[in-house]
C-alpha cells in the first residue's frame, strides 16, 4: 500500500480536486449503472436508485470542487 502521509500536508485545492476526481468515478458509475438499467431483459425489474439524478449531482459537484481546486493553486 502506497504512503498517505503525503495528505496531511496536502493544500485545501489538493484535497478539493481529490473529491472532484471521486465525484467523476460515482458519475462514471452512475452512466454504467443507467446504461446497464436501460437495456435490461425484464422490463418490470427497474431497481430503485435514481441514477440520472445521482449522475447530475455528482457532476455538480465535481465541477464546483474542482473550481475551488484551480482558484486555490491560482492563488498558490
Amino acid at each position: 500500500m502506497p504512503d498517505a502521509r503525503f495528505l496531511l500536508f496536502a493544500s485545501d485545492a489538493t484535497l478539493a480536486a481529490m473529491g472532484a476526481a471521486a465525484l467523476v468515478l460515482l458519475a462514471l458509475i452512475a452512466v454504467l449503472a443507467e446504461r446497464r438499467r436501460a437495456r435490461r431483459r425484464r422490463i418490470d425489474a427497474v431497481g430503485w436508485v435514481p441514477w440520472t439524478a445521482v449522475f447530475l449531482a455528482a457532476c455538480f459537484g465535481a465541477a464546483a470542487l474542482f473550481m475551488l481546486a484551480l482558484a486555490g493553486w491560482a492563488r498558490g
